[in-house]
This record gives C-alpha cells, sequence and structure tokens, in this order.
C-alpha cells in the first residue's frame, strides 16, 4: 500500500501534540491540587486528553513516517512526566499506597540508564509491553480520579501496568546489554 505524501505543515502535527501534552501536565497538576482529595472529573478529563495525544501522535509519525529525533526522546518523556505526576500527587492526596511510588523511582532510573547508555550506541524504542503498561497506568489513574475512594478495580489495573512496566524495564535492560556490549 503506497502511502501519499503528507503536506509540510502536518508534518510536525505528531510532535505538536507532544508538546501539547507536555504543556498539559502543569494545567493537570493544578487541576488535581485543586481537587478533593484527589478526585477529579477535570483533571482526568485533561489526563486522558493526554493518554489520546500520545496514542494519536505515535501512530501519525510512523503512519506518515515523519519519526523524528526530537519524537523518540520527548514522546516518552512527555508520558513519563505525566504519569508521575499523576502517581505522586494522588499517593500525596491518599488515593495510591506508597508502593505506587515505584512508578517515578523506575523512571527516573531509566532516564538515568538513558542517559549512560546512548551515546554508547543504544537505540532506543518503545516496545510493545511498554506500550500497555503506559495505556494501563493512564487508564487507571484517570479511573482512580473519577471514583470513590473505597473503590479498589482502579488499583488492579494499575498494578498491572506497573507489573507490565517492569517486564518492558527487563526488555529495556537486556536490550541495551546487547546493543552496548556488541
Amino acid at each position: 500500500m503506497a502511502t501519499r505524501a503528507v503536506p509540510a505543515p502536518l508534518r510536525q502535527l505528531p510532535n505538536a501534540l507532544t508538546v501539547a501534552r507536555l504543556a498539559l501536565i502543569p494545567v493537570y497538576v493544578a487541576l488535581i491540587l485543586a481537587a478533593d482529595g484527589g478526585r477529579s472529573w477535570p483533571a482526568a478529563i485533561v489526563f486522558g486528553v493526554a493518554g489520546v495525544t500520545d496514542q494519536i501522535d505515535g501512530f501519525l509519525a510512523r503512519r506518515w513516517r515523519v519519526e523524528s529525533a526530537f519524537g523518540k526522546i520527548a514522546d516518552p518523556l512527555a508520558d513519563r512526566l505525566m504519569i508521575d505526576a499523576a502517581v505522586i500527587l494522588l499517593w500525596h492526596a491518599g488515593r495510591l499506597p506508597w508502593a505506587a511510588l515505584v512508578i517515578p523511582a523506575r523512571d527516573v532510573l531509566l532516564i538515568a540508564g538513558y542517559k549512560l547508555v546512548v551515546g554508547r550506541g543504544y537505540d532506543f524504542q518503545v516496545n510493545v509491553l511498554g506500550k500497555v503498561a503506559t495505556w494501563l497506568l493512564y487508564a487507571s489513574l484517570a479511573f482512580v480520579m473519577v471514583t470513590h475512594e473505597s473503590t479498589r478495580w482502579p488499583l488492579w489495573i494499575f498494578w498491572t501496568g506497573l507489573a507490565l512496566a517492569f517486564v518492558s524495564l527487563g526488555g529495556y535492560l537486556a536490550k541495551a546489554r546487547r546493543e552496548v556490549a556488541a
């Protein structure tokens, strides 16, 4: 199937969506901080929009073949920052257990590790498990924001996403070891 040429202004749309997602982080933070105990439909909607734009920008970049060095770094970084902000603020509001803080800790390790291996030939590409984990984390955290504090099913989704995030981390580490050692 032949791909039609994408007009020049549209070629920047995936990166523009990533930048928009980065801009949504302070909006989300303000909304969740103003919320009553971490329960907020407006914050959940902003968070959900961020999750949807993540899927759209990646799909468009691949479909239009306009993937960029900026997008390869900024896209996952925007997700990590949005999810980390949500985890920290929902934990602070008492909506997530302290163990949820392993998500931001994992992300700090990923970022630090990335800086160590990228200069040694590592080509970072998000794996399928990482994408599924990110989607589960986005969904579960949005559900936590709109359900009552005693509702447990969003946490089941969260723990599933967390488990997949660590499995995907194992994949990144194995790939980095192969590529850097080669």
